[in-house]
Formats: structure tokens, sequence, C-alpha cells
């Protein structure tokens, strides 16, 4: 057995890429020698967040714990970012795991029916959470390009927040939040990731509990001080000083209950218009997908109220997704009742969508595990991520072999015939050096 497995694993998600990239390489001969064994099931998930955003987890520790949790397929869903792509790829090849690549993004829908709408977004009304999946490598650059502005104008309204918070900070008389120390300092925007507003959160925890350490009087300060609303399972996290997940723990309960203190509205220079980013998305060869959160209860992560969403005016809202060039919608199984879902099915079918899943992975405590996905009712997705995959890597060939608006042979197949034609090519893919070999070709070129 594989004896120094936590100290690689901790060296997996260094914020230095060649220490990560060197314990990868361990991981990944370790792999091929059989020292370490990793199970198997048939779950997938495309929507994994990792430090280029926000997350524990690198790209490679992203991929890692995929494999761990024995997934055959995971997707890089970072905020404004596809920085980690090519090291998410390289583990993936390494580890033998399917892959796509992809990034989450905020859109205006100012201009549209729904501009006065609360749609998938907790803290803004008119403006909407959306991904882009499916990016060829070779599009990776033009997609960093155009973000690029996107994060600056984000910083902007990130330091303005940090500067509301710090006045909170003050009055509870706890240390300031220093935006490029505590906040930059802790993300990978140097090498080109985002920063989010639980970078800033996580800056705040921090400081709490070099104040009042973890445990009680942690949780006693949230309640009597901060005046932060805790739930019975949160108040007993916060107040074991051994539970492992503190800090993320934590940060949940600030995102619910302190971010609306200091959170400032984006501007259209940070939340583009829809059509603007639908439209970019289909020239990189991507897939531009809606998520779709419905009516909630309690988050999973424990940063979301109660709250209603799209669910009452639904039937209105597809059409114009699939009218602005939508392509697909992505979901989350664990997250909504079957009952949403089955709406939610229906009008994919009914205007011609492309139904993908993902559970945003984010915080330490959430597992990559998704058994949602192998019931009945669901077993359809696997075939649309193992189709996501084959569109990557064929569009990285040629882009006129993309699943969703290329020029092949299989172009004019109805979308439920064409997502199974290329899920068996993404099934047939070497995993380990994932190109479209001669038999896939043939398939394009003959006929």
């Amino acid at each position: 057995m594989f004896k120094n497995i936590k100290k690689v694993e901790y060296e997996l998600n260094s914020p230095l890429l060649q220490t990560r990239r060197g314990a990868l390489h361990t991981i990944a001969d370790a792999y091929k020698n059989k020292e370490i064994n990793f199970k198997k099931n048939n779950e997938v998930n495309n929507h994994v967040h990792t430090m280029f955003s926000f997350s524990p987890y690198s790209p490679a520790g992203a991929v890692y714990e995929a494999k761990k949790a024995g997934l055959q397929a995971v997707g890089l869903m970072d905020h404004d970012s596809i920085a980690g792509g090519n090291e998410f790829l390289e583990a993936a090849a390494l580890l033998k795991i399917g892959s796509t690549t992809g990034f989450e993004i905020r859109v205006s829908f100012k201009n549209t029916p729904f501009g006065k709408h609360r749609l998938n977004n907790p803290d803004s009304v008119g403006i909407a959470y959306m991904a882009v999946h499916g990016i060829p490598k070779k599009n990776f650059g033009k997609t960093q390009e155009f973000l690029s502005p996107v994060r600056e104008a984000r910083n902007i309204r990130n330091r303005e927040q940090v500067e509301k918070l710090n006045n909170l900070m003050d009055e509870w008389g706890l240390g300031r939040i220093d935006f490029e120390k505590d906040v930059y300092g802790i993300s990978q925007a140097a090498a080109g990731g985002s920063i989010t507003e639980r970078h800033i959160l996580f800056a705040a925890a921090v400081k709490i509990t070099e104040t009042f350490g973890r445990g009680e009087k942690a949780a006693e300060f949230l309640k009597t001080t901060a005046n932060v609303e805790l739930s019975g399972k949160a108040e007993a996290f916060l107040s074991d000083p051994d539970n492992h997940h503190y800090l993320y723990d934590l940060l949940g309960v600030l995102k619910s209950n302190l971010l609306p203190r200091f959170f400032i509205q984006p501007n259209e220079n940070e939340c583009l218009p829809v059509k603007k980013v639908v439209d970019f998305a289909l020239g990189i060869k991507g897939i531009p997908a809606y998520a779709y959160l419905g009516d909630v209860g309690e988050s999973p992560t424990g940063d979301k109220k109660a709250q209603q969403f799209e669910d009452s005016f639904i039937e209105e809202l597809f059409p114009v997704l699939k009218e602005l060039g939508f392509r697909a919608v992505t979901y989350m199984p664990p997250r909504n009742t079957k009952e949403q879902l089955a709406k939610v099915i229906s009008l994919c079918g009914r205007n011609g969508l492309m139904q993908i899943s993902g559970v945003d992975i984010n915080s330490s405590r959430q597992s990559f595990n998704c058994p949602e996905v192998l019931q009945d009712m669901f077993k359809h997705l696997n075939d649309s991520t193992w189709a996501l995959i084959a569109h990557e890597k064929l569009a990285q060939y040629e882009d006129e072999y993309s699943l969703i608006d290329g020029d092949s042979r299989f172009s004019q197949l109805p979308l439920e015939q064409r997502i199974k034609k290329y899920s068996t090519f993404g099934r047939m893919l070497d995993l380990s050096n994932p190109v479209p070999g001669e038999k896939i070709l043939m398939e394009f070129t003959n006929g």
C-alpha cells in the first residue's frame, strides 16, 4: 500500500503548480503500479469548482477526489475562468477518468422578458448563472481573454465589498481584512483565476477564528454580537473545535447571514448581456447551458435560505432560453424534487435542449458522489456526459464535429439520437489519451 498518501494528497492541493504536478505524478505512478486502487461506479459530475474560483481543491485535486469517489467522469466549472483547464485535463488523463472543461458566469437578462424576475440567483434580480460546457482545449486562450475584463470588473466590486465588510469588522472588534493579503493572497487570481464572495467570507471566517478560536466562543459571538442566525446543525458544527470542515462550515453560515450586509450589486461590466455570452460560447464550440435552480429549501452547503426562483414562470422561460441560443440546461438531481425535475426534463424535450448534470462542489464537507444519476429517471444524464466528452474532444480535432452546431453526417439527427451516438464515441475514447481515434473519425468521414 502507498504509505505517504496523506502527505501527497496535501501537496496535491498546494497553491504552487510545481508542487501539485509533482504530487499528481506520484499518485499516477502509484496507480499505474497498483500501489493504490480506486473504487468504481457509474456516477458522473460535470460541475466541480477548483481553487481557480473557490474550492479546497486544485484542478488536479478535484480530479483525484472524483476518481477516489468512483466517478467515471468529472467536469471543471470555475467562475469566470478556465485557467485550471490544462491541469485538469492532464490529471484526468493520468488517472484515466473522463473529463470536460467549462466555466460558470453570471449574465444579465435585462433585455429579455425576465429582466425583473429572480431567476436562479439568490443575490440579484435579473441576473442569472449560466454554464458553458465542453470547451475544446484549443479555445482556452480565447476564453481567458473574453473573461479577463469580467474578472477585472469583479475585483473592483470585491474591493468595495471588503471595505464595507470592514466597517462591520471594526464594529465587532475584529481585525480588518486586507484585500491584497487576505483575499487576493488566498486566490489563484495571479494565475488567471477569479475572486468570489466566498474568498471574502473565508477571510472573515479566518479573522473570527483568530479572535475566538474554534468552538463555542465563536458560535456565541455569531449569535449574540454578529446577530447571525444559526440552525441547530450549524451550531453543532461550529461548537465542535475538532470539526475538520470548520472554516467551510463557518463560511456557509456567513454566506447565508452576513453576505447581504456587505453585498454590492454587480453592473453590466461584470454581468454581461446573456446574448453576448451565449454567442461567444457558440463561437468557441462550447455548449451554453442555463443552470436550473428551482424553488429550494435548505441547500446542501447550508449557504442558501428557502427561496422561490424559476418555478412559477418556467413554462415561459424555456422558449426564451431556446430563442437566446441556449443549447442545454444543467441541473442537480440531489437538490430538487422529482416533480420539479420531471417538469424540467419535459421542457428540455419540448424545446430541444440537452440535459447536463452536475452538483457544484466548493466545500470540503461535500461528497463528490451523486448516486441519483443512477436512478431510472436520470440515467440519460450519463449518456449526456459521455456525449459531452466526445463533443469536446471531437471539436478539438475539427469544429464541424461539434455535437450541437456541427456540420457532419450526424448534424441532422434529432438531439436524442445525436446524444446517443456521441455518447458511444465518448465511451470509445482512450481516457489516458482522449483524442478521437481512427475508428471514430471514420464515422465522420465515411457516409
